[in-house]
């Protein structure tokens, strides 16, 4: 019995171990299953890159009495002089293997150094291929991208907004009608919407396995500024990703997905409310209050009071009137404090010094590397040195990531300010709770037994009795 066709069902698959490839494992089965005597095979390459997975293969077929034939080699497998060619010819073509995989990875290498940039288009949403090669932006898909920033520096959870967009009809980048968390947190995280890419995010570890993994310092990335046009502008991005950070630490308090989460204060011991429904089932009785989550947790209970969450809309009308009364006043101290850019500015300047310096500091320790392996030299004097420029690359990096998140806290309050403004111009009185407004104009609000005590993002601070 000759073996049927089982290439097709390995097409365009790797050749250098068989852990992926369905149709050849199948038939290997095939044989040792009594439905083969005979494989014929174009080359070694093609029935495997890899000298052991060969060898292994072949004598467990041979041990069957199941004869392999090589082609273009010219080997039959139940020849007893074939194992030594046989070892030196899979040897050739697992070296073959190494050779390409290194070329592809140094075109790559150059293509990043380069500044070149793709995408996935197939499951990428705001962008597809321009006639140039360059990512070109989709406007539909692009007013997605910028709608799901906007709702969340609006306030909504990552999981409110993968629920109002399954519930748009719109298709996740991949195809799908239900969006997850990981989708929009994704979109909400990745530089490339701001016009920048990181390459090498992720490494190959070797030619052989294949295995991809999470690049985190093991390999050389290369970030490109402005590679291309961006949907969402810098400092937007900047204020989403300080958001992001800012959430990350109150994950449990954002379960519930309220505007209120994270946002109202126990003034007793500093804890979050949280949020209950009393009497869920009837409408008539229905109820939703907060109360400090310290309350039932630890041995010290905390006696802050409940409020009802009409009574916290309430509290804020009354406080959002004080706030208008004064409005002019507010507006013209905020642009003022915009137009003041000498911190920024300075910031901005002793980042970037910071950033040549850990570029010069490479460029030695690879000068370095690169003596040693031209000339003989003393390795413990080598190794001292080698050791003592990690130790500064390494501090060099913590400075950096220090500027780099003053430097974002500071966007992100500017930002904050920005819309702090435009919100208060177009906010005509206090009559109605409007969610965006709420989300805008309160930092927090903080409870204690006879006042909710509102903190606006301007810094202003408004008493209510309650």
């Amino acid at each position: 019995m000759i073996s049927p066709n089982y290439t097709a069902a390995d097409e365009g698959i790797t050749g250098t171990n068989t852990k992926k490839r369905d149709g050849f494992n199948r038939m290997i089965a095939d044989a040792k299953a009594g439905k083969i005597d005979l494989i014929l095979t174009k080359s070694i390459s093609r029935f495997a890159r890899n000298t052991v997975d060969t060898l292994q293969t072949v004598r467990e077929l041979s041990t069957l009495k199941i004869e392999v034939i090589f082609e273009k080699e010219g080997i039959r497998t139940l020849d007893k002089q074939c194992e030594v060619m046989l070892t030196i010819m899979s040897s050739l073509a697992q070296e073959e293997s190494r050779s390409i995989s290194e070329n592809v990875r140094w075109g790559m290498q150059k293509s990043m150094q380069d500044g070149n940039i793709s995408l996935p288009y197939k499951r990428f949403l705001g962008y597809k291929k321009g006639e140039d090669g360059r990512p070109e932006i989709v406007p539909e898909e692009a007013e997605i991208i910028r709608d799901i920033y906007r709702m969340f520096l609006d306030g909504k959870t990552i999981r409110t907004i993968a629920d109002i967009l399954t519930e748009r009809g719109i298709k996740t980048p991949g195809g799908k009608d239900r969006w997850s968390v990981s989708t929009v947190k994704s979109i909400l995280s990745n530089e490339k919407y701001k016009g920048d890419a990181l390459r090498q995010k992720t490494y190959t570890v070797d030619y052989l396995s294949k295995t991809v993994r999470k690049n985190n310092g093991e390999v050389k990335q290369y970030y490109v500024s402005n590679s291309h046009e961006a949907i969402i502008d810098e400092d937007t991005f900047n204020l989403v990703q300080a958001e992001l950070e800012r959430r990350s630490n109150f994950r449990s308090a954002l379960r519930d997905n309220s505007i209120f989460s994270t946002k109202i204060i126990c003034g007793e011991c500093g804890y979050f409310y949280g949020r209950k429904v009393l009497h869920s089932n009837s409408k008539k009785h229905r109820k939703v209050v907060w109360y400090c989550n310290h309350r039932y947790d630890g041995d010290e209970k905390c006696a802050s009071p409940s409020i009802s969450e009409s009574d916290i809309k309430k509290y804020y009308l009354e406080a959002l009137e004080k706030l208008l009364s004064n409005k002019d006043s507010y507006i013209t101290e905020c642009q003022e404090r915009l137009e003041n850019e000498d911190v920024l500015v300075q910031l901005k300047e002793t980042r970037q010094q910071a950033e040549i310096s850990l570029e010069d500091l490479m460029a030695e320790i690879q000068g370095l590397v690169h003596e040693n392996a031209r000339k003989s030299q003393d390795q413990q004097k080598y190794r001292a040195k080698f050791n003592k420029f990690v130790q500064q690359i390494d501090e060099q990096k913590k400075r950096m990531a220090v500027l780099k998140a003053e430097e974002l806290k500071l966007v992100g309050m500017r930002e904050k300010l920005h819309r702090f403004i435009e919100t208060l111009k177009n906010c005509k009185d206090a009559t109605v709770f409007k969610e965006q407004e709420w989300n805008n104009l309160v930092e927090r609000a903080v409870v204690k037994t006879e006042s909710l005590d509102f903190e606006f993002k301007n810094g202003e601070r408004i008493k209510i009795t309650i």
